[in-house]
């Protein structure tokens, strides 16, 4: 690995400290390096406040030295007005000699044209630094871009059995959730929560579970909450519908009079590619990412069409013997670690 590789994994390292706070922008880290020393870093503001670019020129506490420094970030430097100014445009400004960039920005607006106002500018630039790495990185806002959907998490919880939920006469007779996992891993889902800009579930989870589906056992933001509810079945006494977060309802009911207001809803078929549709809505409002925490026809419905990148099943201690069996999937199993009682397995799907 060579320095510039080294400095490119720095950039990494930073961008992922704006993780759930930038989407729907990219997180993005950069670095800026005179004689072979870091002078500056910075990494995406949340969403409406300065880029990586911004945040690492404004951090160099000798100015001057600019002009003979590189700069080093993991995706290229956009060319437009958007919230902010373009950041090429700042970098041309401070006239640095050298910038290396991971990837070239897919959206319609940059692609390349960032690079040329710096080449313009008489900017020497690299691109394709660690490239593998920062697909990776940037896999949000590559899946929205080049796949035109948001990048789409699988989650949920079975018993040792292989059951996503008990037998109905195991349950209450109030609508609350019957926890499959230990507290550890409670805690994990809601900080992956805060990480994700929105969290998916069918109208039977709601009906069944009553769930907040927020951010509550970690420090984060919520989620937008995206609800399927085809026939409008959950009323204002369910907790997605008090109006405390974002929320989505996609129904086949057109009778706006039945909508709650503060509400936002959006009509879809769901006799056609309800998982496709799903994706379609969600792209249209600019959402980059979305956990699909359930129930198991929701889930099924995404694996079936295959449109989903990422699944992470846990598996619990507890047996059911009899229930609701969880989804089956095909994909490639990355790892699996243990949380105590429970398993966690992590799947892509290729």
């Amino acid at each position: 690995m060579n320095i510039h590789q080294k400095y490119i994994l720095r950039c990494i390292e930073l961008a992922k400290k704006g993780l759930g706070t930038t989407a729907p922008n990219p997180m993005v880290g950069c670095v800026i390096v005179h004689n072979n020393k870091i002078i500056g870093e910075g990494f995406t503001s949340p969403y409406g406040g300065p880029h990586a670019e911004v945040n690492a020129i404004n951090s160099v506490k000798d100015t001057g030295l600019l002009k003979e420094a590189s700069l080093y970030v993991t995706l290229e430097p956009c060319s437009h007005f958007g919230k902010t100014p373009p950041c090429a445009d700042l970098i041309a400004k401070h006239q640095l000699k050298e910038v290396f960039i991971g990837l070239q920005d897919p959206h319609d607006k940059v692609a390349g044209k960032g690079i040329k106002k710096l080449e313009d500018a008489g900017c020497k630039v690299t691109v394709e630094v660690l490239e593998d790495e920062c697909r990776k990185h940037h896999k949000r806002f590559l899946t929205f871009q080049e796949k035109k959907r948001p990048y789409i998490i699988l989650k949920w919880a079975e018993s040792d059995d292989g059951f996503l939920a008990p037998d109905p006469s195991l349950r209450g007779d109030s609508p609350e959730p019957f926890w499959i996992t230990n507290a550890h891993s409670k805690q994990l889902v809601h900080q992956w929560r805060s990480e994700e800009q929105a969290i998916l579930v069918g109208t039977n989870t709601v009906l069944e579970d009553n769930p907040k589906l927020t951010t509550r056992n970690w420090v984060g933001k919520d989620p937008i909450r995206v609800v399927l509810d085809r026939r409008l079945k959950v009323d204002s006494g369910y907790h997605v519908l008090d109006k405390s977060v974002q929320t989505i309802i996609l129904t086949e009911i057109e009778d706006t009079s039945k909508y709650i207001r503060g509400i936002d809803y959006a009509v879809i078929d769901f006799s056609q590619h309800t998982a496709q549709q799903i994706c379609d809505v969600l792209h249209q409002k600019n959402i980059t990412s979305a956990i699909v925490e359930g129930g198991a026809r929701t889930l099924q419905t995404f694996i079936d069409e295959n449109l989903w990148d990422e699944a992470r099943i846990f598996k619990g201690a507890i047996s059911f013997k009899n229930g609701l069996p969880a989804p089956k999937l095909q994909g490639t199993l990355q790892h699996q670690t243990q949380i105590l009682t429970d398993t966690l397995s992590f799947y892509r799907n290729d």
